[in-house]
């Protein structure tokens, strides 16, 4: 039996794969469970430090899977509404980068916003077609997606429903990079590796701050900060900064090193 949901971990990083190309990586909700049972894991195994979300064939995923609504199979209000998803993507306490492979419509745009960041390949085409299809959003594209690209952008795009092509994507701050098809992968993995090798513990508290700062105000978002800072550094060391300092020193040679 097909595994619909890939998991693997390399150097730190997990890789959770959405392995049901035929049905363009369609939400059934069988791959929701498998999805939050992936980030589960990786949430809970201390040696990993970021994670890697992507899918195979030419599609990230065509969002849910409306041929199991339509058939009655699955709760439909449970299926639109289910914050468990994006509790699993987003509360790991670790960042996720997205490796957008193809199409991401509707729930799988949604998905794909529930990450920290994303790349995109050649092939992206991201689209809301919850107003074509009759589904108000419940995984948080109308609150996440005005905020990355702006309130009157994002409106054209969700009242439309038209498609925006990696380019565009890029252009408008949707995505960090856009790379070749071949590339997409390594690239989100050098990304990730790079992310872990910062310390584990500074890197949740700023990813914490900085979530929780950035849907508050400016003033609040500061106080957020200095409370964390005045935390952290009572708990912080000489030691551990000199040693910290080692570490840094010693990676910027191996990558000066790597580029001669």
């Amino acid at each position: 039996m097909t595994n619909i949901v890939l998991y693997e971990k390399c150097n730190g990083v997990a890789i959770i794969t959405l392995n049901r190309p035929d049905k363009l990586n369609a939400l059934s909700e069988e791959m929701r469970f498998k999805i939050k049972e992936a980030f589960g894991r990786a949430k809970d195994d201390n040696e990993v430090g970021a994670i890697i979300l992507t899918g195979k064939g030419k599609a990230f995923t065509a969002g849910l899977d409306l041929v199991e609504l339509g058939s009655g199979k699955a709760d439909n209000k449970d299926a639109v509404s289910d914050n468990t998803l994006q509790s699993a993507v987003g509360k790991t306490g670790k960042p996720v980068i997205c490796g957008v492979n193809g199409f991401a419509i509707t729930g799988g745009f949604e998905l794909a916003l529930m990450a920290d960041f994303l790349i995109a390949s050649v092939n992206a085409k991201f689209a809301d077609t919850h107003a074509q299809v009759g589904i108000v959003p419940g995984w948080g594209l109308s609150q996440k997606f005005p905020r990355l690209v702006g309130l009157n952008r994002a409106k054209e795009i969700s009242f439309t429903g038209r498609f925006v092509d990696a380019e565009e994507a890029l252009r408008i701050g949707l995505v960090n990079r856009v790379v070749s098809s071949e590339e997409l992968v390594p690239v989100c993995q050098q990304l990730a590796e790079d992310i872990v090798s910062a310390d584990a513990r500074t890197l949740s508290t700023i990813k914490r701050i900085t979530d929780e700062g950035y849907f508050t105000t400016l003033n609040e978002g500061l106080q957020i900060e200095a409370a964390a800072n005045k935390k952290h550094m009572e708990t912080t060391t000489p030691e551990f900064l000199d040693e910290r300092r080692k570490i840094v020193m010693a990676r910027n040679r191996r990558k000066k090193n790597a580029k001669l």
